[in-house]
């Protein structure tokens, strides 16, 4: 539609105070909704940024990290009815991914007698670490993994007793506590942090 000639219009002089007060509201939240805006979007780019450094980080053959998030630290390495538990065992649901704690590559993707369906990443150092009691595999042999990439899925496969990965780490082929091991690579595996 078209206005009607100007006297459709108001003549700025003859607008309500009250009227220009509400305007000047209306601009100021205005103002206020664009800096938060801003603000946000400010944010995202900082998150973003962020997140390309994990990412970066990760890529990093020497970057070391957690394979689990929100999980249960259940069960330590060391003597357990009579034999050598020789790994750590972290409760999630089942389902839950987990990824892979050092750079290598994948020796063995799929059914490992008592560790159900299982993944062993060899990494450059020669250090292996296992995963076990998988409900999926996610990862072929041979393929190349980073620090965080997903592996599998946690479950209750082999020889095990409620939903959780069973994590192992071999050096020189003998395994080792990775609590302690982990520890000197800036992953804390009882506080659930690591160096990211």
């Amino acid at each position: 539609m078209v206005a009607l000639g100007a006297g459709a219009l108001p003549d700025a002089k003859a607008v309500s105070p009250t009227a220009l007060a509400d305007l000047e509201r209306a601009a100021a939240t205005s103002e206020d909704v664009s800096a938060r805006t801003a603000d946000a979007e400010a944010e995202r780019a900082s998150r973003a940024d962020r997140d390309g450094l994990a990412s970066t980080l990760a890529a990093a053959p020497e970057v070391w990290r957690l394979p689990l998030e929100n999980y249960n630290f259940v069960s330590p390495y060391g003597m357990k009815w009579d034999k050598l538990h020789a790994g750590i065992d972290l409760a999630a649901p089942e389902g839950t991914t987990y990824t892979a704690v050092h750079a290598g590559t994948v020796t063995k993707a799929g059914w490992f007698g008592g560790y159900g369906y299982c993944v062993i990443v060899q990494h450059a150092d020669g250090t292996e670490s296992i995963y076990g009691h998988s409900s999926a595999v996610l990862v072929s042999e041979g393929q190349e993994v980073k620090a965080g990439d997903q592996l599998g899925r946690v479950g209750a496969t082999g020889h095990a007793y409620g939903s959780h990965l069973h994590l192992e780490l071999h050096v020189n082929g003998k395994p080792i506590d990775p609590i302690p091991y982990l520890l000197e690579r800036d992953v804390d595996i009882q506080l659930q942090v690591d160096d990211l």
